[in-house]
């Protein structure tokens, strides 16, 4: 039987990657389930593999708890479908995304065909490189209190002494100085006076 290796990437940490030895009549919920058993994270989470091209474009997806909306376009699921059904080149790519509501994106190429070393158990992780983040938030933004910003926006505010009504003095034009010439002036020139 012939041994896929995959090199599964992490899109955004690209420094951190795991190489993966899965047995050709693997399915493709074999492969999700092996890549998390090396980076720690929940299999149960609604994820697709994607057929892609090199330059990572994304074609056929394979679905594992699709939403009904994908069920109805009768998307292929990861269950189904064997690993050997879609390698076409000896460096087959998938991208996959791991967890709609919160994802992760990895590249998985296909990078060595093996034969099956007698006495292995297969799947089997080849290398491990680099630490996986730790919790799903690292990949995202930290959400901030409303509180914090507030706080933060006044003292911006007062760091530039927007606040201070004397700073704010020498802006003002000398035509305002007597009440209401200022405004006359502009009104004239910009000749809608008639009409008030």
């Amino acid at each position: 039987m012939a041994i896929y290796r995959f090199r599964v990437t992490f899109e955004d940490y690209e420094d951190v990657y795991r190489e993966i030895d899965m047995p050709s009549k693997s399915t493709f919920l074999d492969m999700h389930e092996e890549i998390h058993k090396t980076t720690g994270y929940a299999t149960d989470t609604s994820s697709s593999f994607y057929v892609s091209n090199d330059q990572w474009k994304k074609g056929t997806e394979i679905a594992f708890k699709p939403t009904q909306r994908k069920k109805d376009a009768e998307v292929l699921l990861m269950e189904n479908i064997r690993l050997s059904k879609f390698i076409d080149d000896p460096h087959q790519k998938f991208y996959y995304v791991y967890n709609f509501d919160r994802p992760y994106d990895f590249q998985v190429e296909l990078i060595k065909i093996l034969k099956e070393e007698a006495g292995k158990d297969y799947p089997a992780l080849f290398k491990s490189v680099g630490q996986v983040p730790k919790t799903m938030t690292a990949a995202n933004f930290p959400v901030s209190d409303a509180v914090e910003e507030d706080e933060y926006v006044e003292e911006d505010d007062t760091q530039y002494g927007v606040d201070d009504e004397d700073e704010l003095d020498g802006f003002d034009s000398e035509d305002e100085d007597e009440e209401g010439e200022g405004e006359e002036e502009r009104e004239g020139s910009s000749g809608y006076e008639d009409e008030y």
